[in-house]
């Protein structure tokens, strides 16, 4: 597996495979071929389905337009073998001679994939892929997740989690300040500070979970706006993860370096998941977005609260197989219905999932990889349309 660097990425939403993705695609076919007159861009699947709404045409006209005209060709009803979220670049000469081509795909949390290339990267800095041998490691070595992340990745790891905390805590500060309509033409208002106003005049419990609601909200409304967050595992679900974290830090004091180290089992969660499935909507629907950052904010709350590694890799498994079959089907193309509401839910599930792992032995039926291995099952049996094409499910209803 690669480094957790690649689960965790910092930009600007509102998504990391429909707008991150291709402005780095963008960006590389700009070194490739920087003196060109023209450029055309084709979009294929649900890069074209969507793009609009994830300003994906935006994306790629910033990094290219400055330099060349550039064409943007949507193809929705057309996908590329390889991958649902396919872009071809093509650069052409002042006589209208093509003088370079590129095909390449975002396949998740901001991951670009060219023609060709394997899918799994070639920087492999974790020898062990599957919770159930990363469990067996921790139980003979006595160590936690945490610790496995630090053998692997080395001391290095530290500064860009610190930088990644950072980031959430400024993006929760953020929303919970801004009040307004979010771009897209829903008219959907802000609802991060109401949230957290109510939250504040309700008894201990209830205040608890509204203020959780509240700082989900705060985060996924940034990335609608187009604001900076962080990938956890995608634009889509960064709401989840910082708000469990941000509400556990300031409520319960835990201190920065034990978040930190809740960060680094989150992201080894998250790209254990990545890895052996996906983290795509486009490619197995929602579950891989709310349903892993779900799963990775239940094993960063299990291990704040002193959990055996068992009970981490409980907490991580009921996260996400309680969202197995959600599917992706964003109004419009845009990230806010039903995205924003199901980062709230999802941070709050969480919790619970911590909580009902806090009260077992960590035993259970099914282990996390079986879990991860049904997601990438049922993603691929999930109908094109309810997978980030807007055509089916909630998106037709508006």
């Amino acid at each position: 597996m690669d480094s957790i660097k690649q689960i965790y990425k910092i930009g600007l939403g509102p998504s990391s495979s429909h707008t991150m993705g291709p402005r780095k695609a963008a960006e590389h076919f700009l070194e490739l071929a920087p003196d060109a007159a023209r450029y055309e861009v084709t979009l294929y699947g649900s890069l074209a389905a969507t793009g609009k709404g994830h300003l994906t045409d935006h994306a790629i006209i910033t990094v290219l337009q400055p330099k060349a005209p550039t064409e943007i060709v949507w193809k929705p009803d057309v996908v590329l073998p390889f991958h649902t979220n396919g872009m071809q670049f093509r650069a052409f000469d002042a006589d209208g001679n093509e003088t370079k081509k590129y095909i390449a795909y975002s396949v998740g949390g901001g991951d670009i994939v060219e023609e060709g290339q394997e899918r799994t990267g070639a920087n492999k800095v974790y020898h062990l892929n599957k919770i159930k041998d990363i469990l067996r490691w921790c139980n003979e070595t006595g160590r936690g997740f945490w610790e496995y992340v630090d053998m692997c990745e080395g001391p290095e790891i530290w500064e860009h989690l610190d930088h990644v905390w950072q980031v959430m805590k400024a993006a929760v500060k953020r929303g919970i300040e801004a009040e307004g309509v979010l771009p897209g033409g829903l008219c959907v208002r802000r609802k991060a500070f109401s949230y957290y106003m109510h939250a504040t005049g309700y008894n201990a419990s209830l205040k608890s979970r509204g203020l959780v609601y509240a700082y989900a909200l705060a985060v996924s409304e940034e990335n609608a706006g187009g604001g900076e967050i962080v990938t956890a595992p995608t634009c889509g679900s960064c709401g989840v993860l910082p708000a469990v974290l941000y509400h556990l830090h300031t409520s319960k004091g835990f201190s920065d370096d034990r978040v930190l180290r809740a960060l680094a089992t989150a992201g080894l969660f998250g790209n254990v998941v990545k890895y052996n499935a996906s983290v795509s909507g486009a490619e197995v629907g929602c579950q891989g977005e709310v349903g892993v950052a779900c799963a990775m904010a239940a094993a960063a709350a299990s291990q704040l609260f002193g959990g055996s590694v068992a009970q981490i890799e409980y907490s991580a498994e009921m996260g996400l197989e309680h969202h197995l079959g959600l599917t992706c089907d964003p109004v419009c193309g845009l990230v806010q219905i039903p995205c924003i509401e199901r980062n709230a839910y999802a941070a709050a599930r969480a919790l619970d999932a911590n909580l009902y792992a806090a009260f077992s032995d960590g035993r259970h039926a099914v282990d996390f990889d079986r879990v991860v291995q049904v997601m990438k099952q049922t993603g691929h049996d999930i109908p094109s349309l309810y997978k980030e094409t807007s055509q089916g499910g909630l998106a037709v209803i508006h």
